[in-house]
Order: structure tokens, then C-alpha cells, then sequence
């Protein structure tokens, strides 16, 4: 679970008269990951393609490319079919002739209808002037100019010019007409020069005798027949792709087959006689994979196991033995000593079902790299109680878990979606199991009121948010309590870096990488919870969990019962006082230094950032925060919609009895806000309107805080520790059919 599925490098060898064989049993097989061949073996080459491998490239491109234009999808496939060469080519050119006229047509209606578009458009300021085209050109001794610009700027450039003899201008808004008899007849720009000063931009006039609506009326008369022709084209190959679309997809996969087996050789190292693939397969199916070869070809190919990767420093490469014919059908031209290329196994991660949904978490970093621990099962175990201890309401908690088992089930054919699905479906259940304990539901705290007091019989939830005054102590204490989440989870991340290192390394190198660190955080947390210094430190340390901090009146005798565990702080363990400073030093400060230095000692890059040990810890504070301002927000809606009022220090929605209430029970300063439902009919439809658009964006809120935030705790601080990833997928040679079948 903590590793991935054990790999084992193996090689194929065999005479090149049974490669066609081979390759079809491997690929029937889809078991073996092939390493490709670097052209580093002395008298080795890279192999040749199959015949046919050009063939089935075109083809495939064909038919994608029909697919694209038909607007093909699975969804479309019909039965699965059994596709020979035969049919394929015949049914493939009737298909690609019949869809690229169709296309071809349509891309010239298309084009046609632009055109049209872009008349009809060029048109419309001439029908808003109101002047038929024909008078807008056509004369001998008139100059016109017709386009867009400001009247009177116009008319202004028109009377200064002094070579023009007599001029007009109509316009309609900013669209403008200048008609001008210049002074010589021979000069055919004096228009256009009079208005080049002027805020004009000249239109062409177009070449038509009608009036511009007329104009306009014939042009979308024509979109509309070639519309019609359009639409008669799509519905055709609409026509055409009911037909045809389970061919295509049945033809691209059988073409993609044929092109993964011809095409197999490039990644062989061959001879003129004999051929060598190497690749990967999970140890486990070792034996399947050398008795389907045996099955298929016999005696004619040889099958080593070359290596099984280890998870730690004892891995090593094997060397092949010399390749030549020895009774195996093989020659080898030379027979030399063949060393196999090095390269890192591909990785299956081995997650039981529950955790699955989580790697889409780590691989959305990276996937993990073959000798490191996949931490998807501690992304498990800790973002769910992150997001609910966060968010922490059974009214959210049940709509996210209805939006997580709503992807889950419908997206069987998208996995990142489906995988989505399960996180927030489990994120969706602990924000239930929390807001069960908090005893609220949409923020208001119905489940504490019916249930932990009328059914249990508690004078209130087991846990609180800490909103209220009287409940501040609460506040406080998730932040330590964030503290301590924190404190565990790093040590988590550093150990298994330990291990890790352990494993690749040794001892010592663990020691200096992780154990300093290790070392370093838990002597510095110690000695921020012991009396070492107590009187400077903030009193809550200690009084917090030894029944006698403060809580409100209702509660102390709950948070002695429940919160008095003994703890009062750590024992100072001073050592020593360092003469003529005056500063006392006590055991875990001693061994905070020698952690640092085991730190200097072995990566002394990183021991400038020796703090981390307490900012990444104070980090986890935002887990309280986040509780703190979601819970802050619900309130607010609540607030607003049903009015509230204190007592005693404490909060209390106005659910049950009215502002009038209040202001008889315990004065009209009790009430915080009478609440919207509490303000006639209006008011109370406004209401409404709040309190499903503010616990909406609570909702949502909660994926981008409460999400974001436990997704950060899980990259930057517990990744950060000892996750480096860089794994490469499990890619093996091999084809699952959807849409064909070889019976």
C-alpha cells in the first residue's frame, strides 16, 4: 500500500523469422512496459517498422480526421464488430469521399454566408442615411463622399475650402453624405482632400441601383436559401455520422493496433538475424507473461528476468550473457556481452479501492517515484478530517457528500472526475461526523438543542466552535489543537524520509537528512510546552489542559471532565545558566542545538532554514482559522435572516420566540440584530433570498478555503518533507478494446 507494485526488467531475444509472432503475443498480452533502445549496444540497431506500418499511419489519420469532422465521440459507437483489412479499405474511401464533399460544401456555404454578413453589414450605414445608392455615384461633374464622421466638422472642412464651388451634406447621426462641385472640373480629389483635416472615415459606395433596404432585403433573402442549404448539408452529415460513426471508432481502434505493432521494432535492438526488447511487467505476472510467449512461439524466443527493482539501496543491474545461438534460434552476429540500459521502472500505484479516489491528490504533484512511499493513504487518512474539522456541519456535510457520490456514480468514463467524486464524498462524511459533534446544521445549532440535550441529555454539544464570548476558551483551543495536528503529521512526513533514506542510503545519512530535523522540531515543541520560561510564555499552555482555563459557567464543569488531563506544562529540565548573559539553558533547548548541528554537519544548505521546525508547525494554525471563518460566516447568514440575541455570553438564533420576546426576557440590549423573518412580508422574502444565496456561498467557500488550505498542508508542509515524485506511468504494450473484437 505504502509501495508500489514490485517490477521486474525482462528481455525478449529471438530470432527475427518469429518477431511478427512475438509481437502480436506481447501486445495480446499488454503486459510488458517497453523500455525503448538507445542505439547503445555495439553491433545492434534499431529495428525496422513492419510492412504495412506507413499504411496504417495514413489510415488512422483519415479516419481521426473524419471523426473530427463528423463531431464523433464514444458515446456514438454502436456493437462491437470484428474490422478486416478488407472492409476497412472499401468502407473507409466510401465514407471519407461521401463526408469530405458534404464538408467541402459546407465549408463553402459557410464562406458564402460570411460574405453576405459582411455586405449586409457594410450596408447598414447607407440605410440608415435613407439615400438610394444610385444617387450616391455615377456623376460627371459632382464629387460624392459618403462615411462616418461628425456633421458639423464635416460642413466646417467643406466651407473653408477654397476649391470647391458649391457643396451640400446630409447626414443622419454620425453617418454623412458630401456632395461638391469643385472649382476645376479636372481636379477629381479636391472632396477628398477638403476632408482629409476632418474627423471622416470614407465608406465605399456600393455598386447596386436599388435602395439600400432593398438591397439589404435581396442579400438576406439569399442567407436565408443558402441557410436552408446549410442546415441540408449538417443534417446530411448528421446522416452520415449515424451511420458511419461506429465504423470509425471500430477502424481507429483497429488502426491504432496495427500501427502499435508495426511499429513495435523502433523500440528493438536487432541484428541482421536476431532481435532484443526489454521492458518492464509487475513481478507478480512474471509467470504468465514467459508461459503466453511459450504458449505462442516455443523454444524460438528466449525470456530472463533481468532484474527485480528493489525498494532500497540493495538493486542492481544485471548484465546479459552473451546473445548468440545456442540452441535457442537465435544469432546474435558476434554474440558480445550486452549490458541492459538503465532506466527507473514505471510505477503502479497498489492502493486497496477506499484510497484510489487520492491519487489523483498526489499525482496532481507528481506521480511518486518507484523507491519512495506513495503517501496517498496518509492524503486519506488526514484530508477528509482536515476539511471537517474545518467546515464541521452536518447541513454542508450532507451536500457535499450527495455532489461527491453524484460524480462518483456518473463519471465512470472520466476517472479524474470520478476520483473527485470520492474525495468529496469522504470529506462530505467527516464534515458530518463534525458538525454532528459541533451539534450544528447550516450553522444553526438544532442538532445540539434536540439531540445532545434533549436525547443524550448534555447541557450542550460534545465540542464547540468557540464563536461566542463565553465559548472563546473553545477558539483557543482548536488553535492548539492545530498545533498538535501539526506536530504529528510532520513527524510523520520526516520518518518516513528516514526510512526512505535509510533504504537508498544508510543510517547516517537519515540521520543528518531527517533525524536532525526530527530531533530539532520535537525538542523545540517540548520546550515551548514546558515551565522552562513559563511565566513569559502565554498562560493558555498550561491551563488549557489541566481543567482550569477558562470556560464559560455552563461548561466548566464539562471542561474539567473533559480537558483536565493532568497537563500543566513539561517539566523545566534546567541545566545551567550561561554566566554574564543570565540565560538559563534546559535539556530540550540543549538537544534542539545538537539536532542543528547534526543538521550543519550533514546538509549545511539547509541549515539557514532551520526555523521551519516552527513555522511549519505554526502553519497548521490555519485549520483553526478556517474553522474559525467558516463558522463566522454561517453565523452571519444566520444573523441576518433569523435575528439573534446573547446571553450570558452566549449566542442564541431567535428560531422559537420574537424580538418582543427578548426585549421582555432580558432587555432590548440583548438583541444583536432582529433577523429579516422578523421584519414583515418583505423582509421575509428577502430573507428567504439570503439565507439560500449566503449558505451557497458558504458552500462554495468551503471548497476554496477550508479545500485549498488542507491541500496546502498536504504539498507544501508534509510533501515537503519527503516526497520528491518524478514516477513515470505504467504504459504496457497492449490495446483495450472498446469498440472491436478479434472473435
Amino acid at each position: 500500500m505504502l509501495r508500489p507494485e514490485q517490477m521486474s526488467k525482462v528481455s525478449v531475444t529471438g530470432s527475427k523469422r518469429f518477431m511478427d509472432d512475438v509481437i502480436e503475443t506481447v501486445h495480446d498480452l499488454n503486459l510488458l512496459h517497453v523500455t525503448e533502445y538507445d542505439g547503445s549496444w555495439e553491433s545492434f540497431g534499431q529495428g525496422d517498422p513492419l510492412d504495412g506500418a506507413e499504411g496504417a499511419s495514413d489510415k488512422l489519420v483519415t479516419v481521426r480526421s473524419l471523426e473530427s469532422i463528423l463531431d464523433v465521440d464514444a458515446e456514438d459507437a454502436g456493437p462491437t464488430r470484428i474490422v478486416d483489412d478488407d472492409e476497412l479499405e472499401a468502407e473507409l474511401e466510401e465514407v471519407r469521399a461521401r463526408v469530405n464533399e458534404l464538408d467541402d460544401r459546407r465549408d463553402e456555404l459557410r464562406t458564402e454566408i460570411r460574405d453576405i454578413d459582411e455586405q449586409i453589414g457594410a450596408m447598414a450605414p447607407f440605410a440608415k442615411l435613407g439615400i438610394d445608392l444610385d444617387l450616391l455615384s455615377g456623376y460627371d461633374s459632382i464629387q460624392v463622399a459618403v462615411g462616418q464622421g461628425k456633421p458639423d466638422t464635416v460642413e466646417d472642412a467643406l466651407a473653408h475650402a477654397n476649391e470647391l464651388q458649391v457643396y451640400d451634406v446630409f447626414s443622419e447621426g454620425n453617418v454623412v453624405a458630401a456632395f461638391a462641385r469643385p472649382e476645376d472640373s479636372t481636379n477629381d480629389s479636391a472632396l477628398t482632400d477638403a476632408l482629409v483635416g476632418a474627423d471622416f472615415a470614407a465608406l465605399s459606395v456600393p455598386e447596386a441601383d436599388a435602395s439600400p433596404e432593398a438591397y439589404v432585403e435581396e442579400l438576406e433573402q439569399q442567407k436565408r436559401e443558402l441557410r436552408s442549404e446549410l442546415n441540408t448539408v449538417e443534417d446530411e452529415l448528421e446522416s452520415v455520422k449515424l451511420e458511419a460513426a461506429g465504423f470509425l471508432l471500430a477502424a481507429e481502434e483497429k488502426l491504432s493496433i496495427d500501427v502499435q505493432k508495426t511499429e513495435a521494432p523502433l523500440s528493438f535492438a536487432t541484428t541482421e538475424n536476431a532481435f532484443v526488447a526489454e521492458g518492464w511487467i509487475p513481478t507478480t505476472k512474471f509467470g504468465d507473461f514467459v508461459s503466453g510467449l511459450n504458449s505462442a512461439v516455443g523454444n524460438h524466443v528466449e525470456v530472463e528476468e533481468l532484474e527485480r527493482a528493489s525498494f532500497d539501496s540493495s538493486g542492481h543491474e544485471s548484465v546479459r550473457e552473451p546473445v548468440g545461438d545456442q540452441g535457442s534460434g537465435v544469432a546474435a552476429d558476434g554474440g558480445q556481452d550486452v549490458v541492459m540500459q538503465k532506466d527507473d521502472p514505471p510505477v503502479v500505484q497498489d492502493n486497496p479501492g477506499a484510497v484510489k479516489p487520492f491519487e489523483i491528490l498526489v499525482n496532481a504533484v507528481s506521480k511518486p517515484n518507484y523507491r519512495e512511499f506513495d503517501p496517498s493513504v496518509f492524503v486519506f487518512l488526514t484530508f477528509p478530517v482536515f476539511f471537517g474539522l474545518m467546515i464541521g456541519d452536518l447541513g454542508y456535510g450532507m451536500l457535499y457528500s450527495a455532489i461527491g457520490y453524484f460524480l462518483y456514480t456518473n463519471f465512470e468514463d472520466r476517472p479524474a472526475f470520478k476520483s473527485m467524486g470520492g474525495i468529496t464524498l469522504f470529506a462530505g462524511v467527516f464534515t458530518m461526523l463534525f458538525g454532528i459533534l459541533y451539534g450544528e446544521i447550516f450553522g444553526l445549532h438544532l442538532i445540539a438543542t434536540y439531540f445532545w440535550e434533549g436525547v443524550v441529555g448534555l447541557s450542550h454539544a460534545p465540542i464547540e466552535k468557540g464563536l461566542s464570548p463565553a465559548g472563546i476558551s473553545w477558539a483557543i483551543t482548536w488553535l492548539v489543537v492545530s498545533v498538535f495536528i501539526g506536530i504529528l503529521h510532520l513527524n510523520i512526513g520526516w520518518i518516513l524520509d528516514f526510512i526512505e533514506t535509510t533504504e537508498l542510503h544508510d543510517v547516517k545519512h537519515a540521520i543528518y537528512e531527517s533525524g536532525s530535523w526530527l530531533i530539532m522540531m520535537n525538542s523545540l515543541w517540548y520546550w515551548i510546552f514546558s515551565q522552562h520560561y513559563g511565566d513569559s510564555k502565554p498562560a493558555f499552555l498550561f491551563t488549557l489542559f489541566d481543567g482550569t482555563g477558562a470556560a464559560p459557567e455552563s461548561q466548566q464543569q464539562y471542561f474539567e471532565a473533559v480537558f483536565n488531563l493532568g497537563f500543566n506544562g513539561f517539566p523545566a529540565m534546567e541545566l545551567f545558566t550561561i554566566p554574564g548573559l543570565g540565560i538559563s539553558l534546559s535539556v530540550p533547548l540543549v538537544v534542539f542545538f545538537i539536532g542543528l548541528a547534526l543538521l550543519i554537519v550533514g546538509e549545511p544548505a539547509e541549515a539557514v532554514e532551520f526555523l521551519n521546525v516552527l513555522v511549519n508547525v505554526l502553519s497548521y494554525a490555519r485549520i483553526g482559522a478556517v474553522l474559525l471563518a467558516k463558522a463566522g460566516m454561517a453565523l452571519a447568514v444566520n444573523l441576518l435572516v433569523f435575528g439573534a440575541y446573547q446571553h450570558d455570553g452566549e449566542i442564541h438564533f431567535m428560531l422559537e420566540h420574537g424580538p418582543q420576546w427578548v426585549i421582555n426576557e432580558y432587555g432590548a440590549e440583548a438583541i444583536m440584530f432582529e433577523g429579516l423573518f422578523n421584519g414583515g412580508a418583505a423582509l421575509f422574502l428577502v430573507g428567504i433570498l439570503v439565507l439560500l444565496l449566503g449558505h451557497a456561498l458558504v458552500l462554495i467557500l468551503g471548497v476554496t478555503s477550508a479545500g485549498l488550505q488542507a491541500v496546502r498542508l498536504e504539498y507544501v508542509e508534509f510533501f515537503g518533507k519527503f516526497y520528491e515524485g518524478g514516477g513515470s506511468d505504467y504504459e504496457p504494450f497492449g490495446y483495450d478494446r472498446q469498440y472491436t473484437t478479434k472473435d
